[in-house]
């Protein structure tokens, strides 16, 4: 029954190709919101971002606070690490697509992905170890171990976001569904 009505009621993207209103979630359930909400993938993009990031902070708060910091420190460590760590994907992800461009690459194939994620989380390090350590009162290493713990949370935490948010919301559109 449920097939029945997801064929039936289907949206027509730009390009005029039918897309389900009902979008699949992770292994082809339907999504939990059992509609398509976002107007666009760059609206479920910044959706995305925005709800990860509050959870974020609030996650991040409560790992400093047990760590034994004040509960006003471990706050403010959490807002501007999020804020440090999305002004970087900003610029880093802009630098790195410029310099696949520069290089002639028109994919991204395995080792660009690594090199991606490892000089991304490089200068994660070099940027938020400091501003840990300074808000939060600690030395450097303690920062630094700070910081690699919680980019082991984070590889967990983002894992399992993304797999919520795509179980609540759906998936996104295929890709062929917005070219002309």
């Amino acid at each position: 029954m449920a097939e029945d009505f997801r064929e039936e009621s289907a949206v027509t993207s730009a390009a005029g190709a039918s897309i389900p209103a009902v979008p699949p979630s992770p292994g082809g359930r339907q999504a939990l919101i059992g509609r398509r909400i976002f107007p666009s993938p760059l609206a479920r993009r910044i959706s995305y971002a925005i709800i990860f990031e509050i959870f974020a902070v609030i996650f991040t708060a409560i790992i400093f606070a047990l760590l034994g910091n004040s509960a006003g420190d471990s706050l403010l460590a959490s807002v501007a690490s999020s804020t440090a760590a999305l002004a970087w994907n900003l610029v880093f992800n802009w630098l790195f697509e410029a310099f696949e461009r520069r290089i002639g690459i028109t994919d991204r194939p395995w080792y660009m992905r690594v090199a991606h994620a490892l000089t991304f989380e490089a200068g994660i390090i070099v940027l938020l170890v400091p501003l840990i350590s300074l808000i939060l009162g600690i030395g450097l290493v303690q920062a630094f171990f700070t910081q690699f713990g919680l980019m082991i949370f984070f590889l967990i935490y983002t894992a399992i976001f993304a797999w919520v948010f795509d179980r609540v919301f759906g998936l996104p559109e295929p890709a062929e569904h917005y070219r002309a």
